[in-house]
Order: C-alpha cells, then structure tokens, then sequence
C-alpha cells in the first residue's frame, strides 16, 4: 500500500479530542476544519517545558535513496506514547516545492505518518502564503521607494540583496528584471525568486519567541545601501508592522495527530542546506510545555540541521537536548562505500564496510555537544541480516546504544526498542550539552571551526568576495551574528561527489549573506541553489483529484 492509501484506512480523531489528549483547552484552540487547529502562543509555559526531554532526530548525509528521519521521528512518538511516556512529536512544515517536484512530502510514511497528509503536504493552515505574502510585501515597498520622488532612501538598486519568493520549483524566475514598462511600471533592475522556504522572513518565523519578537527581527531585515553608502533595514521602510500583521495567525503552531492517534506539531519549514532547518522555537516549547518527552528532527545530514539546530536554536531559545537519534540506513551506508544507487537493495557487506567511516563521523560530531547519540537503523525489506548484524557490532564496539527500527511498516510497535533505549539514556542523565562555538567568536573563527570539527576540512578558503564582504559585515556591527553555512548535504565537504567520508578537502566561501533579522550570517560554499527547478517528469504529473474530490497520486 502506498502512504495515502494507509492514511485513507486510518479514522481521524476530531482535533478536540486530539487538543484534549495534548492538554489544551479545546475552548482556546482555534479550528481549522475538524482535524487541523492553532493554538494560541500563550499557552506556553516555559517553567513546564524545561522539565520535558527534548530528544533530536538527525541522520547521516542523505543519499537519493532517503533516510527516513521524519517517518523515525514520528515513530519515535509512537512508540514512546506506547510505554506510557507523554510525547509529542514537533516537525517541519512541508515546502510545496519537493511536493510537486521529486521529493516529496514531509508527513512521514507507511505507518508513521501525521494526519491528514495531504493537507499538511498542500496548502495546511495558509502559514506558507502567509510568509510569501509578507516577503513580497517587502519587496513591493522597496521597488515603491525606489520609483517615489517624495519619499525616497535613494536606496541603490545595485545593492538590494532582497528578492521575491514563491512556493513552486520554478527555475525561469531565478533571475528576472522587474520595473520594464515606462516611467510609471518603476526602476529596471535584475533580481529573481527563491522558494519560499529559503525566505529569511521563515528563519526569521522559527526563531521568533513572540509576536513583538517577530516584529523586531522583521524590522532589523537588512535591504542594500544608500547611493552614499548608508545601509537600509526593513525598519527604515517602515515596514515590519504591516509585514507582522501579515503574519499574526501564522505564528502560531498548527496542531494535527499521528496515525495513532497521539498529539502532532508541525509549524514552519526552513531548508537545512540554507537556513537553520528545524520547525519553530514556538513549535518545540509548546511540545514541551505539555509533554514529559519531546521528539523533533533538523533536515539533511547532522552536519547541517543538527549543527544548525545547536548552535543557533539551542543557543538563541535556552534549549537541552537530552539526546541525538541519528537515523542511519543500511542502504545509504553502502551508497557512501561506492555501491551504485541501482544496486542498494543487494546484499553488500564489502561496501557497507566501506560506508561505515560516513556513520563514524556524524557520531564524533554528536560528540562533540556532548550529547549522548543512538543509532536507529531504519529497516528495510531488502536489508540482510548480515548487514544488519554488521551495524549492530560496529555500535557495540564503539560503546554505542543502537536499535533496529522498523517505524514505516510497524509504526510505534516498530520503534518500542528504539523508545526503550531513549529512555535509559534519559535516566542516564550523561549528556550535558555544549554549543560548538561562541557567539562573540571572530566570524572566521567561527566558520572555521564548524569546517574543521563538523566537516573534517583541512582549512578554509575566502573569495576576494567573501573577504570584503567580511569588511562589511564588521562596518555593519553584526560580527557577533552565529554563522548558519549553506553547503551541499550530499556531502560532509562542499563537493556533493565526496562521498563517504573525505578528508584533506578544502572548504570554499565564495560570499556571505546578512540575515540579520534571523540573526545569523550565511557563509555560502559550493553552488547552492535557492529555488529548484521540476525534474524532466515532477511529482505532479501523477496527482489528481477525482469527482467526489479525492486525491490521488499524493505519494
């Protein structure tokens, strides 16, 4: 069965009862239809969500296989709620962008899924547009100021780093001229479209503690300069009010159920190769705040998200993580040891072997926030008992907490083991967590230092580019800023082909971009993309709606 057909077979639960069960007032949630609400930011309770267990899901580098560290989290919930341990599980918003394009969705799958899938993979709760509606308002009102006699910054059109976004894969609006059309269509001038979750108004979104905070932040958006070299924020522009009004709904946390039946948050979607790549700080203290266990993941690899998800989020919202799942699949590992994507369902103990050292490395990282790590091996039909045993005395060897896990065909049942380990590391109380780095570091100390550590790279290259920009960023006073990389998540480098794990590399930063209304600085290595193109056959072409207004096709 594929995943909406499992999900078709599933009886929802009405969201009051889902809101009863979390331990919300049904009277103080806000509806949207019978299975989907919001509920209201004042409900958090800080005091309560420091004694809940916040336990991070991550992986190895992805493969185009997939590793599976949504269907892990949300199997992860299922079985802790089954050993009678309170979890809620919090997660990421899907971008329609991988919906309709090749990836996919982020519901999960087989029977660990959030419900109703295919409203959370469509439009959810308008959070998306919300977003997009806000960035573009800021757009328009730079391209206002720019044409207006009256009321101008005399901002310089060659400096406005700020563009549009849109919520579809569309390669043809990465670089667009905008004002053609005479005096009164406004200023020609070259910009182009992201996707809407690589906005900084999302990182800005989920890193936000309140509605004032969001407002903030929306006014401290960097834009460009003046024509005398004085720089523009949102706030000169007056816009930030209006953009948070845009968002007033939004920045609540949407609550949904899993396939069981248990309480699930899913609230924001930042991309991890480019932005912080984990749900909301709003999202994880309202899990927290009524739930003796936290489960949440951060995208890609534990390189990125995971990195991200320390070093920023934890650091910005005063956050400890009990523990680090690292999601690890048999077939990716034999991917990084050099077996071909047609032949991961072979039994290949030689290249499994091999891949391992990718395993090792993402384990020393979790090392080093002295975070205890567990190894979920998320199973497979094609997975030989060989190679599963193989996992299993690596992890034993290294003194390492390792279960199989098998979450899509068994849902909670499958990742009771998993649960059961989570909880002993738990009552271990051995992780003290430790970010990697401080914020008050040199920002080149600060890049190098993830490079270093987290990547494996021998040093650090700058552009001239980068290195002015550098110049800049200190003139501007934002070198306190934490560091949020962009890099390939193929890869522990910036080269997508070095699999496994690589070594003696060389890390390139070719610019640095200023999101300082998220609060962060983004170094840019390798060709990082920020709005993908539909493959030659998207994900689209197989999603209908019949007439009874069913869909079909939706994974």
């Amino acid at each position: 069965m594929t995943d909406i057909q499992i999900a078709k077979t599933i009886t929802l639960a009405p969201i009051t009862k889902i809101a009863e069960k979390f331990g919300v007032d049904k009277e103080s949630i806000e509806m949207y239809g019978k299975y989907k609400a919001k509920i209201p930011l004042s409900c958090i309770d800080k005091n309560k969500a420091d004694k809940s267990h916040l336990i991070l899901v991550s992986a190895i580098s992805p493969t185009p296989a997939g590793e599976g560290k949504t269907t892990m989290s949300i199997g992860l919930s299922e079985g802790l709620n089954r050993l009678n341990k309170k979890t809620t599980v919090v997660l990421r918003e899907p971008s329609l962008g991988p919906v309709f394009g090749i990836k996919g969705g982020a519901t999960g799958g087989g029977y660990s899924q959030v419900l109703p899938m295919e409203d959370i993979n469509l439009h959810f709760t308008g959070d998306f547009a919300a977003i997009e509606k806000s960035h573009n308002l800021l757009s328009a009102i730079i391209d206002n100021n720019i044409q207006s006699k009256t009321n101008s910054l005399h901002i310089d059109p060659r400096t406005i780093s700020w563009k549009r976004v849109v919520d579809i894969n569309d390669r043809a609006l990465r670089r667009i001229i905008v004002g053609l059309g005479g005096t009164t269509s406004g200023v020609p001038r070259e910009t182009g479209f992201d996707i809407t979750a690589a906005s900084e108004i999302m990182a800005i979104l989920c890193l936000a503690e309140n509605l004032m905070d969001l407002k903030e932040r929306l006014g401290n958006i960097f834009i460009g300069y003046t024509f005398d070299k004085k720089p523009i924020y949102a706030r000169d522009l007056k816009a930030q009010g209006a953009m948070t009004a845009l968002l007033k709904d939004a920045i609540k946390p949407n609550l949904v159920q899993t396939i069981e039946g248990n309480p699930a948050i899913i609230h924001g979607g930042p991309f991890a190769n480019i932005a912080q790549g984990t749900n909301s700080v709003i999202a994880t203290l309202m899990g927290m705040t009524y739930s003796e266990f936290t489960v949440t993941e951060a995208g890609f690899g534990f390189d990125l998200g995971a990195e991200k998800f320390f070093d920023i989020k934890c650091q910005s919202a005063d956050l400890k993580p009990k523990a680090v799942v690292l999601t690890t699949t048999i077939r990716a590992l034999k991917y990084h040891g050099g077996a071909d994507l047609k032949s991961l369902t072979v039994p290949n103990l030689e290249a499994l072997k091999k891949g391992i050292p990718n395993l090792e490395k993402h384990l020393e990282n979790i090392g080093k926030f002295q975070v205890t790590p567990i190894i979920a091996i998320n199973k497979f039909a094609s997975d030989s008992d060989a190679e599963i045993e193989l996992i299993m005395n690596y992890a034993e060897s290294k003194g390492i907490k390792v279960a199989l896990a098998d979450v899509w065909a068994k849902g909670g049942e499958g990742a009771l083991e998993l649960a059961k380990q989570v909880i002993e590391v738990v009552e271990e109380n051995k992780s003290n967590f430790k970010p990697l780095y401080r914020w008050s570091s040199s920002i080149k100390e600060k890049i190098e230092t993830i490079a270093t550590e987290i990547y494996g790279a021998e040093h650090v290259d700058y552009t001239s580019k980068a290195k002015a920009q550098l110049i800049r960023i200190a003139d501007l006073g934002l070198e306190h800023l934490p560091v949020c990389i962009a890099k390939t998540q193929k890869s522990l480098s910036d080269n997508p082909k070095l699999l496994g794990r690589p070594k003696d590399f060389i890390i390139t930063v070719r610019e640095i971009e200023i999101a300082s209304g998220a609060g962060f600085l983004i170094p840019i290595t390798g060709d990082i993309m920020r709005m993908p193109g539909l493959p030659a056959h998207p994900s689209s072409e197989g999603i209908d709606i019949d007439e009874n207004g069913e869909i079909t096709g939706l994974f």
